[in-house]
């Protein structure tokens, strides 16, 4: 089969994450496959306009707005080429059935409903937009055609806040964590790790407000913060001692040291799954998160991590979680039974792979029996 992937960004991106690496190990496994797979996306300063990457052909134009005109367009003029598109939504999809033929098989990827988060980083008008194209006008638009979601959370938002009528299918995030080549030893202080890209609804200003007040307590506590984004310099500004912001870190370093932590933690408002909630599991560390959408898909409350109810007083009702989390794991650091978060852990996210979620979408592509959820 002839397959378009439309995603915002790509891995390489400087404001990558986790949408991408999705549609990026979907797409590498297509084409493995023996599918012809074109990865249209956003180009940004300094990227080629055009390469092949594990059979995979990129082509990239325009930016963070302009992007959608300009594929549209791409895939107009190609409008006859393609079996199969995998139109991703990362707030706003591409509308690919308005210029693609209805033998067409288009698939509408949908991480997160991002209503709420539109007015974080757009102005009110331009939020009130971005609310309309992602609800009334994406549900009219992809009624005939097969949703995607990546967890349960965001099958009941498309249901109920997007009212959305087609069918929706799961598929799940792989696990992309590689282990380390050698052993890591647990830190022999509490040690925290947070991953994920510096952007206002991660809310990490929350986590170092919460650490301010850990210290308190425990005054060896040490946290390390991996990730990129535009609240880093303000995040910069404000460091409460014992916290490194690293920026980006190479995948075997930052796996070295997501191992060497005691608990893993989010204080994001919201997202579509959490990869970085699994791929933490994968190497045996267990999460602190808010009890919000995909967070608590993620997260086995008690089991592979922990819950934070939302509605109270943020940072100090993390700062309480973090402690009692990390007051549970330094009971069990040198238990190697069955029954640690790390083992549990290590299983939960044993359940993932990439290779079984790209056999689920290619028999929605090639429209196999597959029951919706």
């Amino acid at each position: 089969m002839n397959v378009a992937v439309v995603n915002w960004r790509d891995p390489w991106h400087p404001a990558s994450g986790g949408a991408e690496t999705y549609a990026w190990e979907l797409a590498r496994r297509m084409a493995r496959a023996g599918h012809a797979v074109s990865f249209v996306t956003a180009r940004a300063p300094g990227q080629s306009r055009a390469e092949t990457r594990d059979g995979v052909r990129v082509r990239r134009m325009g930016g963070v707005f302009t992007v959608y005109p300009l594929v549209l367009l791409w895939l107009l003029v190609r409008r006859t080429r393609f079996d199969a598109v995998l139109d991703c939504q990362n707030g706003i999809p591409f509308f690919t059935p308005w210029v693609l033929p209805r033998r067409t098989r288009i698939l509408c990827v949908v991480h997160h409903v991002h209503d709420r988060q539109f007015g974080l980083h757009l102005p009110w008008w331009l939020a009130a937009v971005g609310r309309f194209l992602e609800g009334p006008v994406s549900r009219w638009t992809y009624r005939r055609h097969t949703g995607v979601a990546v967890s349960p959370s965001t099958v009941r938002a498309m249901r109920e806040r997007l009212r959305w009528i087609g069918p929706i299918h799961l598929v799940h995030n792989g696990v992309s964590t590689a282990p380390p080549e050698s052993d890591v030893p647990r830190s022999p202080v509490p040690r925290v790790v947070c991953v994920g890209r510096l952007v206002a609804h991660k809310r990490v200003g929350l986590l170092l407000d919460a650490v301010a007040e850990l210290r308190e307590q425990r005054p060896d506590l040490v946290v390390d913060v991996i990730g990129r984004g535009p609240e880093e310099a303000a995040l910069r500004a404000r460091l409460p001692g014992g916290v490194t912001l690293h920026g980006y870190l190479p995948e075997e370093e930052k796996a070295r040291l997501i191992a060497a932590a005691w608990v893993h933690v989010t204080a994001s408002q919201g997202e579509g799954w959490g990869l970085c909630v699994v791929e933490a599991a994968a190497l045996g560390v267990p999460t602190v998160a808010f009890d919000v959408e995909g967070l608590r898909d993620a997260v086995r409350d008690g089991e592979t991590g922990w819950l934070v109810p939302e509605g109270g007083t943020p940072a100090a009702d993390l700062a309480k979680g973090l402690g009692a989390a990390l007051d549970e794991v330094a009971d069990e650091l040198t238990d190697l039974g069955p029954d640690t978060y790390n083992m549990k852990c290590r299983k939960w996210a044993g359940r993932f792979s990439w290779d079984a979620s790209a056999d689920r979408l290619m028999a929605l592509i090639t429209g196999a029996d597959v029951e919706e959820r």
